[in-house]
């Protein structure tokens, strides 16, 4: 399929497409008039790219994991492909996911403490919602 394909069926704009295969993320081949064409492969591809950009992870460590995943739930990575520089990089993420969890949650009490200071009754308002 050609870029504007792909990038129908993923919701991708053909910008970011360019981009990722500038990173090293997709690698469509090309034909003798220049045009890049995608397998099928390609889409399930550009959806696990932009769920891991979504989750946090940086292009870097995208192209470390990323031929290792065999689906959205598993990463498939045999311990002795695992380099030093990507456990580094993985374990550093873990760390800033779990410092940011850390601060929501602080934060989610601090508003909860603050709401019920304000109001005498207890009662949340419609629309909103208690997390304890």
């Amino acid at each position: 399929m050609k870029i504007g394909d792909l990038s129908g069926r993923t919701g991708v704009p053909t910008r970011l497409l360019r981009y990722y295969e500038e990173q090293d993320l997709l690698h469509p081949d090309r034909g003798e008039n220049g045009y890049r064409s995608y397998g099928e492969a390609a889409v399930r591809d550009v959806q696990q790219i932009r769920g891991l950009l979504d989750s946090g992870l940086t292009t870097e460590m995208i192209r470390a994991i990323l031929p290792y995943l065999s689906g959205p739930d598993e990463i498939v990575l045999p311990a002795e492909h695992l380099t030093p520089e990507t456990a580094a990089l993985l374990e550093g993420h873990i760390d800033r996911i779990q410092a940011r969890i850390d601060c929501l949650a602080r934060n989610r009490d601090r508003l909860s403490a603050y709401l019920a200071a304000v109001r005498p009754d207890g009662v949340a308002t419609p629309g909103s919602s208690r997390h304890r």
